[in-house]
């Protein structure tokens, strides 16, 4: 006979069915204690990544730097993958950086002749231009009337503000050569590690890989394959159609004959790096130089052809170029670069969008596969 202590250890030893053990705390809910333990989770989890910030922050030059890098390696890769069928990694990569210095120093070259070619031009424009809109003020036909006392007021106020900061400016332009200087190290740091990048990328990634337990290697390496994939395509894409967007801005200013064409196409071109709000900024500057140079129509006409442009990038160019690599929803792009520029400023502006599309991209490489469940819409939706 199978006393009842042999029926309990035979079912712990696995030959009989366990029962149920017993809560350790009846008195407290359920559901608050599954709260209570995915609370502190989150809790740590939000104090790991503040601690990351934190250390990022202390750090956010040579992070910038090692960003340049990638953005470098991204851009001129293809470059260096083409002359490596020829010459070695070393030259092919020397080869490839030169090719990169020669384009940025043909695009600065580019705008300082067209500035010192038409900056006569353009101050004779800028005068008639304000004296233009001045008139309109003071005629009444605008929404908005300016006396002449008003106008000598604003001057005035314009004039013993400048006298009163004159040497504050001077000494904060005096200021900033120290940070000139730091960029430029910064800058000088980005180069290099594209060149390491280019010469050596793959062996060293590998030996990355390679100090890590061969369990987790294979997630790893999925994880960065997805992670290049993303951030070369997009960065690769956001250059292309920055490039195409500044060479119809170009286009487009020559047509109206605005003064500053190729310069303000360069603006443009760097403000397609900036999603959302690079373009529109760009487009502000070329409407207020087409207002001071031709009038308030040529102005109308630049805004409406550079929207046109925007329209065209954002429907067109940038899926088409970009959307295989990157693909977030528009509001998720307007929060990121939102959020991006209250944390880090300009820079956040440019960074927030790859680095959350790159988490993205190694996000859906690492999840497991998802059931097909029905789209089901919300109901606030069906109403």
């Amino acid at each position: 006979m199978t006393s009842p202590r042999g029926a309990d250890d035979g079912g712990s030893a696995g030959h009989g069915p366990r029962t149920a053990e017993p809560d350790p705390s009846p008195l407290v809910p359920r559901w608050l204690a599954v709260t209570g333990a995915w609370s502190w989770r989150v809790v740590a989890a939000c104090a790991v990544i503040a601690i990351v910030v934190w250390a990022g922050v202390q750090i956010q030059l040579v992070l910038i730097a090692l960003f340049l890098g990638l953005v470098v390696t991204a851009v001129l890769g293809p470059v260096a993958a083409y002359l490596r069928r020829w010459l070695p990694a070393g030259p092919a990569t020397a080869l490839a950086l030169l090719v990169g210095a020669l384009g940025v120093a043909g695009l600065l070259t580019f705008v300082v002749v067209a500035v010192a070619g038409q900056w006569q031009h353009m101050g004779t424009a800028i005068e008639a231009g304000v004296e233009d809109l001045l008139d309109l003020l003071r005629s009444g036909r605008l929404p908005v009337t300016v006396s002449d006392e008003e106008i000598d007021h604003w001057f005035a106020v314009l004039a013993d503000w400048w006298a009163a900061h004159r040497w504050s400016l001077a000494g904060s332009a005096a200021a900033q050569v120290g940070s000139v200087l730091v960029w430029f190290m910064v800058i000088a740091l980005g180069v290099f590690c594209a060149a390491c990048f280019l010469a050596g990328g793959p062996k060293m990634w590998t030996w990355t890989v390679r100090q890590l337990p061969a369990a987790a290697r294979p997630r790893l390496r999925t994880a960065g394959t997805a992670a290049w994939r993303a951030f070369g395509g997009y960065t690769r894409g956001a250059f292309y159609t920055a490039l195409c967007i500044g060479a119809l801005a170009f286009a487009l200013l020559l047509v109206l004959r605005v003064p500053l064409a190729g310069p303000l196409a360069v603006l443009v071109f760097i403000g397609g790096f900036i999603p959302l709000i690079g373009a529109p900024a760009a487009m502000v500057v070329a409407m207020l130089v087409a207002l001071a140079a031709n009038g308030l129509w040529s102005m109308v006409a630049v805004g409406i052809g550079i929207a046109l442009i925007g329209q065209l990038e954002g429907h067109v160019l940038q899926p088409l170029i970009m959307g295989r690599h990157i693909r977030l929803h528009g509001m998720v792009v307007g929060v990121v670069v939102s959020a991006g520029t209250l944390v880090g400023g300009l820079v956040g502006a440019v960074v927030a969008v790859p680095v959350v599309g790159v988490a993205w991209a190694v996000f859906r490489a690492l999840r497991p596969e998802p059931e097909d469940d029905p789209d089901e819409p919300l109901p606030l939706l069906t109403a």
